[in-house]
């Protein structure tokens, strides 16, 4: 059975996973006093802002869209995001994830400062914010959690960790800081209630094309690995947690900047491919 709100979650969930991914926001579940995306906001020097569009899709079914707006700077960065359903999984499911964060830049490394994720099935929205103070995160939900895992994400599991935007921003990073290391080693994050780690695993180079890029690019492979904050129906099984999320990361040279150009599971009904269809690079 077609089961579209699982698909799309797992493509959501994918690309949010992504770190660059995004649509101004302005609907329920974001406070008056959240700061809204903007250049001005953003502090450093080589300020620069992407925009995007990515679609999903389940064999040949189009299930959910995506659009991009970030701006980055060489000491900053802020990107929103919105993942939709779309063509037959809007046809099934009223669902949507919106996301948020803010961080620092330096060395080669992304740090957040806060996180945001608003996820909405109907009528009813759940909103998670985390605050990164210092080395441990701590975050609130509204409405809150009716468990927070078992066992729950304790406060070891909540150092130095980073949020499932940041860890992708950071994998960008390193493709540029550490030539032929950057896909390897462990991300660990943090949504707000569920610990894990991304193993990453090199897979070399590949010829792809999309509508919005073609040519060489490094082929990372993300391994999920739960670690606390799960209830046991939301565990992955073991089929998802053998299949690595395969992610194709591509060079804009003229820009230094490296983006995700494509991203495919094996896990779900039929497994979920996403890939770029619009990309937008503006230095400021």
């Amino acid at each position: 059975m077609f089961d579209a709100q699982a698909c799309l979650r797992t493509a959501a969930l994918a690309l949010l996973a992504l770190g660059w991914l995004g649509l101004p926001v302005a609907e329920a579940g974001w406070r008056d006093d959240d700061p809204v995306l903007s250049v001005e906001a953003v502090p450093g020097t080589n300020v620069q802002r992407v925009s995007a569009v990515y679609s999903s899709s389940v064999l040949i079914f189009k299930v959910g869209e995506v659009s991009l707006d970030a701006v980055f700077s060489d000491s900053a960065y802020e990107a929103d995001s919105f993942v939709e359903a779309a063509g037959l999984a809007a046809l099934f499911t009223d669902f949507d994830i919106r996301a948020r964060v803010a961080g620092e830049r330096g060395n080669g490394q992304a740090r957040p400062s806060s996180y945001t994720h608003v996820e909405r099935t109907g009528d009813k929205v759940r909103t998670v914010r985390v605050a990164f103070e210092d080395a441990l995160a701590v975050s609130e939900a509204e409405p809150p959690f009716g468990s927070l895992g078992q066992p729950p994400a304790g406060p070891a599991d909540r150092t130095d960790v980073l949020d499932p935007m940041t860890a992708f921003f950071a994998l960008s990073d390193r493709m540029g800081a550490e030539e032929g290391q950057a896909c390897q080693g462990r991300l660990p994050v943090f949504d707000g209630k569920q610990r894990y780690d991304l193993r990453l695993v090199d897979a070399g180079l590949s010829r792809i094309r999309t509508r919005a890029w073609q040519g060489e690019a490094r082929v990372c492979e993300a391994y999920y690995e739960p670690i606390s904050g799960y209830d046991p129906e939301d565990y992955p099984t073991p089929s998802e947690l053998r299949h690595p999320l395969t992610i194709w990361i591509a060079e804009f040279p003229e820009t230094g900047i490296f983006l995700p150009v494509r991203l495919h599971t094996r896990a779900g009904f039929g497994g979920v491919t996403i890939e770029a269809r619009e990309i937008l690079i503006e230095t400021l």
